[in-house]
């Protein structure tokens, strides 16, 4: 059976445990299945168990095709979680965690740690804008739950926009050279100079030309780009000096997060922010393409359940930083 290129394909090619399997074996080894531990090829399968056994001497000497991924010790079975990528790389507002479990059959919770692991494989590091680049910022959220009175107290002298609100920073490159506009984005403390500055030194190159609104957090910037601002207290565009492009993906962003997942924690905003730019990032490409793309990004990755709910500790908003 050829590989799939639509949703209805890919429900009946992905049902199969061993077409499954074969399907990410050759998307993770394509060259021949490796030890993920040592990197040694002399490795032998077990058909009756679905696993590898590495001849190398080393502990854990068998391993399966989910090890060293975001399926690792999960019980659920690549026929669920494949389609599970399939639409959240595809739903154009993503997909919610009640949905999925409607369409899967597995609890709501399940559901929804599924569709954590997979925005974790929609990261996407990539390398410097350059060109014309636009920055800008937003507001996303309403009430922040999950904090005393004082821990809202607080809140309300940080940064600016409204306190019950979290400011994302986004980073878009202007189509250049028939590539489709690209986009980057960041859950920050504040929408100040020390938290919005390096985000852009870090992911635009030396010397490109940036746009951005009046704010005077990116005043700085000259020292090393095209700085040109635009005033929207005046108006929203002078020839190309604008910020239009991240205007527009605002609507889309809010329109997912609003519409789809209702609420999202604070600590929990960048993975959806990942997802939605992945999505936006690769909107030129086919179902397949962009399927194929989430799932080259599961190697070497992991995601357990204390640290995506902040067991570790990791996510108190008391810990969050007010500088």
């Amino acid at each position: 059976m050829k590989a799939p290129k639509t949703f209805l394909e890919a429900v009946r090619y992905f049902s199969d445990v061993d077409a499954c399997l074969h399907f990410l074996i050759a998307l993770r080894w394509p060259r021949g299945v490796t030890c993920p531990r040592c990197g040694s090829k002399k490795v032998t399968f077990l058909e009756k168990a679905k696993l590898w056994k590495c001849k190398n001497a080393h502990p854990k000497q068998k391993f399966s095709v989910k090890v060293g991924t975001i399926f690792e010790d999960s019980p659920i079975g690549l026929e669920k979680w494949f389609p599970a990528m399939w639409l959240a790389a595809n739903c154009k507002n993503g997909i919610s965690s009640y949905e999925l479990h409607r369409c899967l059959g597995v609890t709501q919770k399940t559901a929804w740690f599924m569709l954590q692991r997979i925005r974790l494989a929609m990261q996407k590091g990539g390398g410097l804008f350059k060109g014309k680049v636009e920055v800008d910022e937003t507001f996303i959220g309403g009430r922040a739950r999950k904090m005393n009175a004082k821990q809202r107290a607080r809140r309300k002298t940080q940064g600016s926009g409204q306190w019950n609100l979290e400011p994302v920073q986004g980073i878009l490159e202007r189509t250049t050279e028939g590539q489709p506009s690209q986009v980057c984005l960041f859950h920050v403390k504040r929408a100040n100079r020390k938290q919005l500055d390096p985000n852009v030194r870090e992911h635009v190159e030396k010397g490109a030309e940036i746009f951005t609104d009046a704010l005077k957090s990116y005043n700085e910037l000259s020292d090393e780009y095209q700085h040109k601002v635009i005033d929207h207290a005046e108006c929203y565009a002078k020839g190309r000096v604008h910020t239009n492009g991240l205007e527009n993906f605002w609507s889309l962003l809010k329109r997912g997060l609003g519409g789809t997942y209702v609420s999202v924690e604070p600590f929990q905003l960048f993975r959806y922010l990942d997802e939605q730019a992945f999505r936006f990032n690769e909107r030129k490409d086919d179902d397949a393409g962009r399927f194929a793309k989430a799932l080259r990004g599961i190697v070497g990755k992991g995601l357990r359940y204390a640290k995506l709910i902040g067991g570790d500790g990791i996510h108190d908003p008391s810990t969050w930083q007010t500088a």
